[in-house]
């Protein structure tokens, strides 16, 4: 098909608009919905076409608003909310068996949520909070929602699960398989921890379309650099200052870095989830929209070290994933 080309300066409005026709009828789940975040602005674009969209968060309240504002600037939306705790295995498999107690089929799983980068923390389950929220979490749902996914194929569509991922993944040596299972608080890095995360959606992105063989494709990207609620924590701060991130006035460093705005962050989650010519690329990861495999560092790409990390993180959630 052909579509208007796409570039770092096109938002997702323009990404929905075009592919309105592929995004009409179908249900999508998207994680990390909060007011002024890209999750946000990818559920309200998609709202105004599809036919179901489940926005997901831990905070009931922070939840509703965004449903509120979905629904004010598109009235005839259809939004469910949901929630969903990634940082807690036993919170996913609550969250999952209430979906899966939904009539309609998933078409659509978006990963976009994402742990605050900030100091050593672990979870309930004594795992390293930023791969726990980016990985883990985001891995068991989707073990957990497979066969809704699955029973949305037809001969002419193929479910998608979408990972929200970074650039910075490459700026890091890839996942540190010792601390997975065993988070070192001594060793702890926070823009490491980051980017291993990161690293982490590119790799499951990859083995989850090779092991479905084909039954469900799956895509990574790197959505930009965008002025989110996320990083606008007290939390962050210092990391973000200290990577020259945020200048000292705690806003974006425009000498450093090209930012774009929300709209711009979304629209590459927006084409992994519909654009119908990446059908015949699963796996792909994503930039400005367009197909960028060639970005992807050696280590986020080695199909050897998705094999790895799918059953490391098999052995964590104590649940085999498979097809």
């Amino acid at each position: 098909m052909s579509a208007p080309p796409f570039s770092f300066t096109t938002t997702a409005d323009e990404v929905a608009t075009a592919f309105a026709d592929e995004i009409q009828g179908k249900n999508v789940l998207i994680t990390g919905t909060s007011l002024n975040g890209i999750g946000f602005e990818a559920a309200r674009v998609i709202a105004k076409h599809a036919n179901l969209v489940i926005i997901t968060g831990y905070n009931a309240e922070r939840l509703k608003l965004s449903e509120d504002a979905i629904k004010k600037d598109v009235p005839a939306a259809n939004v469910r909310c949901l929630i969903l705790d990634l940082a807690s295995l036993a919170g996913v498999r609550k969250a999952a068996a209430e979906v899966n107690t939904y009539s309609e089929p998933l078409h659509v799983l978006i990963h976009n949520a994402a742990a605050v980068v900030g100091p050593f923390k672990l979870t309930v389950d004594k795992l390293e909070n930023q791969m726990a929220t980016n990985h883990v979490g985001p891995f068991l749902l989707t073990k957990l929602l497979a066969p809704k996914l699955l029973a949305s194929a037809t001969a002419a569509y193929t479910p998608r699960v979408v990972f929200v991922a970074s650039v910075v993944h490459a700026m890091g040596a890839g996942v540190n398989f010792d601390t997975i299972e065993a988070p070192n608080a001594e060793t702890y890095n926070i823009p490491s921890a980051y980017a291993q995360s990161k690293s982490a959606n590119i790799l499951t992105a990859i083995a989850l379309s090779q092991r479905s063989g084909g039954r469900i494709n799956a895509y990574s990207l790197h959505p930009g650099i965008i002025f989110t609620n996320m990083l606008q924590k007290e939390e962050s701060l210092a990391t973000l200052q200290g990577t020259g991130t945020l200048g000292p006035d705690g806003l974006p460093n425009t000498e450093k870095y090209q930012w774009k705005t929300i709209p711009q962050g979304a629209a590459t989650t927006v084409a992994a989830a519909f654009d119908p010519r990446l059908s015949g690329q699963p796996g792909a990861y994503l930039n400005d929209s367009n197909v960028a495999n060639q970005a992807v560092a050696p280590h986020s790409s080695d199909p050897a070290n998705a094999e790895r990390l799918w059953a490391v993180t098999e052995r964590i959630i104590g649940e085999k994933f498979t097809f």
